[in-house]
C-alpha cells in the first residue's frame, strides 16, 4: 500500500515523486482499479493540484513508462561510453537494467505489464523502447561475431534477454537472493553458456563421478 510521503519543494523532485507514487499505485491495483483520488491521497498532491499538471491518467501513466525508459536508455549510453569489448558491454546491459528495477519494482511491474496506454502516448513509449531494443540488438550482434553465432535468431536471443530480466521482480527476494552485480553474472552466464556443461566438461564431469574399478576396466 502506497504511504504519502512529504512533498519536496522543487519541481523536478516533486514530479519525481508523484511518479514513482502513481507507478506503486498502478502497480498494486492496475491501471483501470487505481484513480486519481488513489494517486492525490497517496501523493499529498489535491486532486485539484494533480489535474493541474496532469490532465489525466493516462498522462500519469504515460510519463511514469516514458521518464523510466528514458532514464534507463540514457544511463546505458553513458556507461557504454568507450567500452568495446562485446561481453563487457552486454554485462552492462544486463547490470543496468537490473540495478534499476531491483529498486524500482513497481516501475518494472507498470513498464512489464501494463497495456493500457491509448495513443498517442503508446506510439511515444513504443519508440524509446524500440531505441531500447535497438541498442540491446547491437549489442549482442557484438557478442554473436565474437563467437561465430550466426545461426542463432537475434530477434529471439535479444526478447529472451529482456523476459530473462523483466520476471526478476516476479520472484526476486532481496532476503535470500543476490543483489543486481551477482544476478548479473548468472544471468549474463545463462545466456551466454546455458545451463549444461560443454561436451569436454560433461566428459570430464562423468568420468570425475564414475567409481575407480569401473574406469580401469573400460
Amino acid at each position: 500500500m502506497a504511504t504519502s510521503l512529504p512533498i519536496p519543494r522543487d519541481s523536478q523532485a516533486k514530479l519525481v515523486h508523484i511518479l514513482r507514487l502513481s507507478a506503486q499505485i498502478f502497480a498494486e491495483r492496475g491501471f483501470e482499479g487505481a484513480s486519481m483520488r488513489d494517486i492525490s491521497r497517496a501523493t499529498g498532491v489535491s486532486l485539484s493540484g494533480l489535474y493541474y499538471y496532469f490532465e489525466s491518467k493516462q498522462k500519469l501513466l504515460y510519463l511514469v513508462q516514458k521518464n523510466t525508459f528514458t532514464y534507463i536508455v540514457d544511463r546505458l549510453h553513458a556507461r557504454l561510453e568507450g567500452v568495446r569489448d562485446p561481453q563487457t558491454r552486454l554485462r552492462l546491459l544486463v547490470q543496468n537494467h537490473l540495478e534499476y528495477f531491483l529498486s524500482h519494482p513497481h516501475e518494472m511491474k507498470v513498464l512489464s505489464h501494463e497495456e493500457a496506454l491509448e495513443e498517442p502516448f503508446r506510439k511515444e513509449v513504443a519508440a524509446i523502447k524500440r531505441r531500447y531494443y535497438t541498442l540491446a540488438r547491437e549489442i549482442f550482434d557484438g557478442v554473436a561475431a565474437e563467437a561465430s553465432a550466426s545461426a542463432l535468431n537475434p530477434r529471439i536471443a535479444v526478447l529472451s534477454l529482456f523476459g530473462m530480466m523483466n520476471w526478476v521482480y516476479k520472484w526476486h527476494n532481496p532476503e535470500i537472493d543476490p543483489g543486481a552485480e551477482e544476478l548479473t553474472d548468472s544471468i549474463v552466464g545463462i545466456f551466454l553458456h546455458g545451463v549444461l556443461p560443454s561436451a569436454t566438461e560433461h566428459t570430464e564431469l562423468h568420468l570425475a563421478t564414475v567409481p575407480a574399478t569401473e574406469s580401469e576396466e573400460s
